[in-house]
């Protein structure tokens, strides 16, 4: 082995390789070159990085011996005999937020505060305010909350563009896991627009290797240069612990859930117009593209913005703003972090042939208006609450904004509806050979009160039968 290494040497040397110069460019010549710290960063951002403290009153009655599932079967929630005193305790949680204003706008995550009745928000210098919500959004698992008298400009964190993210990038993750107090994790991003997270309805998730653990919810995700670029939301975790695999709501959707806070108005998102599935690689395959990705599109509704546009059935949405289109949730996300009133550039494949597009950034309409009724009495349907279904009621209810007719919002627990199968969400598209387009239609025929029902409804896309004599 000693004569193999000095014949590689002479090799070396007797073909002119000399290692020293790359050496010497390499070796760092100062302390500072020596050590690499993030501690710069962290003192810049950590001040704005709050811990969370929600409590709830929770009421439980007295009588326990029917809150059996067996008598819950029968007699839902309303048994008619109680005894004992009803029963209350306070339910505490913990969780991490980040102050984005001097005057004390904290962003969260929705299931950090989700049915809290006080918060309190602590900062790192142990100053205590109480918070109040402003805006809670479940589709995005953000909240917004304003503190009550913070006694002056507070620290902040400023946003960065998570557009910009690449997978590689330096990030910190900061958060207060398992109560223990504020910590600060290192990583890199580990992937984008992870879509299939089914943990949110808008979902394109920044995947970071930095530790996240229970209570980093709602914490912050900075980059290197001091620069919020998301919210650390869930991680992926077999123990309950990290594994080395974190998610983070970007911060371009952040920012557009507190705009609409701040201002105090409803969240609204602009109107795709359109429906499609995805162009995996069996469809991809089938049209003879190169590679999967896309949306093919199978709908558009006549008045929307798609239309408008000029999209057309089989057009195969392929980028927006110049950026590839990976699947219709991805679309679905970039569209939704994006203010009204403005446009968004797309590319759509047409006849072998890239054509661009303008798309105007409107909000869904509520046409026609929802009208919400209840429907009580004796009949196979009696117990639901339903409202037409317009373009508006759909992006709320995150179903396909193209749908039409009449969907129900919500079916009374122990009611004939529910004990017959018909859930919320189902859409009733037929009563007795009948099209149902509006609430007043079903409620026409409702009060003839006919012998005998034949309800058709669509469920998630599939059509079920109600036979009821």
């Amino acid at each position: 082995m000693r004569q193999l290494s000095f014949a590689l040497a002479a090799l070396l040397f007797s073909i002119g390789l000399d290692a020293a110069p790359v050496a010497a460019e390499q070796t760092p010549s100062n302390r500072a070159e020596i050590t690499l710290t993030f501690a710069p960063v962290v003192k810049a951002t950590s001040p704005a990085v709050v811990n969370i403290y929600t409590s709830k009153v929770v009421r439980r009655q007295g009588n326990r011996l029917f809150d059996d599932p067996f008598f819950k079967r029968f007699f839902g929630d309303s048994f008619p005999f109680r005894y004992g005193p009803d029963r209350e305790r306070v339910e505490n949680s913990l969780g991490s937020g980040v102050i984005l204003r001097p005057d004390g706008v904290i962003v969260t995550n929705h299931h950090v505060i989700r049915g809290a009745d006080e918060i309190r928000v602590v900062l790192t210098d142990k100053r205590e305010f109480q918070a109040n919500l402003l805006l809670s959004d479940e589709r995005t698992d953000i909240a917004v909350l304003k503190v009550v008298e913070p006694k002056g400009a507070l620290p902040t964190v400023a946003f960065g563009d998570s557009d910009d993210l690449e997978v590689g990038d330096l990030v910190l993750a900061i958060g207060n896991p398992f109560g223990v107090g504020q910590t600060v994790t290192s990583g890199i991003v580990s992937g984008l627009a992870r879509t299939s997270v089914g943990i949110t309805d808008f979902r394109s998730f920044i995947q970071t290797d930095a530790a996240i653990n229970p209570g980093n919810s709602g914490g912050a995700l900075v980059d290197v240069a001091g620069r919020l670029v998301g919210i650390n939301t869930a991680i992926f975790s077999k123990s309950g612990g990290s594994q080395g695999i974190g998610f983070a709501v970007p911060a371009n959707m952040v920012r557009r859930v507190v705009n609409s806070a701040v201002a105090g108005q409803e969240l609204v998102r602009p109107w795709l117009g359109f429906s499609g599935r995805d162009v995996d690689a069996e469809v991809a395959g089938a049209l003879g593209l190169p590679r999967p990705g896309g949306v093919i599109v199978e709908s558009v509704h006549p008045s929307g913005p798609a239309a408008d546009a000029g999209l057309e059935r089989g057009d195969i949405v392929l980028e927006v703003e110049g950026r590839p289109v990976d699947d219709g949730q991805g679309l679905r996300f970039y569209f939704a972090t994006r203010e009204l009133g403005g446009d968004v550039d797309i590319a759509v494949l047409r006849d072998g042939g890239m054509k661009p597009l303008t798309f105007a950034l409107l909000p869904p309409p509520e046409v026609p208006p929802r009208d919400r009724t209840d429907l009580v009495g004796n009949f196979p349907i009696s117990g639901i609450r339903v409202v037409n279904l317009s373009p508006r009621v759909a992006d709320e209810l995150g179903i396909p904004t193209d749908l039409t007719g009449v969907i129900v919002e919500g079916v009374q627990r122990g009611s004939v509806a529910q004990r017959v199968g018909i859930r919320p969400l189902d859409i009733v598209t037929e009563v007795n050979g009948q099209d149902i387009d509006l609430v007043s239609k079903l409620v026409s025929i409702v009060e003839d009160g006919p012998p005998e029902w034949l309800v058709v409804l669509n469920r998630r896309g599939e059509r079920l039968v109600l036979e009821v004599r």
